[in-house]
């Protein structure tokens, strides 16, 4: 015989409203150390060894170092409340694989396009994604060891973005640092649905 409280929705299991982020990137700009940094669980990841060969079709200038890259994406989950999921979606950086980009931004909120000054061409495809699908998205800069600094708004005129879009400084190896940038992205998806008329759970913010 069933109980009495199955059917009582005060005592109905709540499931939490889970919210996707891309992390988007050019090729060596931090995407997996952000990930990794932020998750809460182990991250998935698909990082391979860069071989001689890939490093033909990969190219290193500015990020020598690197040995290994992602081939599909990094995944990460953050509990932001009860009701509330966070779920990373990093892209692949490379140019052979921006294919999988449009698999992995479906029913993504915004993203967080990382950059590298060092590189900072290699960050006009991601924005060029996000902005040719309307996807809200803010620009953190991932201040690397060595680097040139930048201020924002010098970033900001480099990559000619709106002025509506946010740009921070960051360091993806760094939780507290991370989590900024995406509380910058949550501020911005709140105030760019607010200002198009759209319902956004304001317990977002809150959350």
């Amino acid at each position: 015989m069933a109980s009495s409280n199955d059917s009582d929705p005060v005592h109905a299991e709540i499931l939490p409203v889970g919210i996707k982020v891309l992390i988007a990137g050019g090729f060596g700009v931090g995407k997996t150390t952000f990930v990794n940094a932020l998750s809460e669980i182990e991250p998935l990841s698909t990082e391979e060894i860069l071989t001689a060969v890939s490093a033909a079709t990969d190219r290193l200038d500015g990020v020598k170092n690197k040995a290994t890259t992602t081939v599909s994406l990094d995944f990460g989950r953050i509990t932001l409340s009860p009701s509330h999921i966070l779920y990373l979606f990093g892209t692949p950086g490379q140019e052979r694989f921006w294919f999988m980009w449009d698999e992995l931004s479906e029913g993504a909120l915004g993203a967080v396009v990382l950059a590298d000054t060092r590189r900072l061409e290699h960050s006009f495809a991601a924005v060029d994604f996000c902005e040719r699908r309307g996807m809200p998205f803010v620009v953190a800069v991932n201040e690397f060891d060595g680097a040139h600094r930048y201020r924002a708004e010098e970033v900001r005129t480099a990559l000619d973005l709106r002025q509506e879009v946010p740009v921070v400084l960051c360091d993806a190896r760094i939780q507290s640092s991370g989590i900024s940038v995406l509380l910058e992205l949550i501020q911005h998806l709140l105030t760019t649905r607010s200002s198009h008329g759209s319902d956004t759970d304001q317990s977002l913010l809150r959350a």
